[in-house]
């Protein structure tokens, strides 16, 4: 699909390993919990943020929100080797001011969707994977014809240009296909530039 971009093995071992530590150690700051959809029905995924902004959804709604919503504290820092990494991939001026951190234990899943909750829609999606593969889906923005692909610890992709609001979602963890995770599953690391930029 045109304007969504895969870089494979784009962190080697070490590197997977140094980036799960630091994720893990800014999560003592803001923990995982499990978030509801505006109908009530729990997420399978645990969720976490970081950057000046995060996504939450409750019964209210789909929102970008400055504080984490059980604890009322600000989302701790975005890892510097991301802000390097949106800044060595996706060539956007504005660095990312939103991480969503998606942990996907067994049996976790993601249904189609598309991002848009986010004040510029123009601004690419850059997504990290640690840990489990998973099986990957995605369809034009307008519905049609969806493509699966497997995405493993380590890789990248983006969604840009047209390929933006392209409909997504992880069908399956390929479960203990990876001993990255303390307690295993998978991490989805994505950086998304949340609100209106400056000027």
């Amino acid at each position: 699909m045109e304007g969504f971009r895969l870089w494979p093995d784009a962190f080697d071992a070490a590197g997977q390993a140094a980036l799960v530590a630091d994720v893990f150690e800014r999560l003592e700051q803001a923990p995982l919990y499990r978030p509801i959809t505006p109908g009530g029905r729990p997420f399978s995924v645990e969720m976490s943020n970081f950057g000046s902004l995060g996504w939450v959804s409750d019964r209210a709604g789909y929102r970008y929100q400055a504080t984490h919503p059980a604890t009322g504290r600000a989302w701790p820092a975005i890892p510097t080797v991301l802000l390097n990494l949106w800044r060595d991939t996706v060539s956007w001026a504005e660095p990312p001011d939103a991480c969503l951190v998606n942990l996907y234990r067994e049996g976790a899943k993601m249904g189609l969707h598309q991002d848009r909750d986010e004040a510029d829609l123009g601004a690419p999606v850059l997504s990290v994977s640690l840990g489990d593969a998973a099986l990957f889906r995605i369809g034009p923005a307008e519905g049609g014809r969806t493509t699966s692909l497997r995405l493993n610890s380590g890789d990248v992709c983006a969604l840009t240009g047209p390929a933006r609001l392209a409909r997504h979602g992880i069908d399956r963890v390929l479960a203990g296909s990876s001993r990255l995770i303390p307690g295993g599953g998978r991490l989805n690391l994505t950086l998304r530039r949340a609100g209106v930029s400056p000027g």
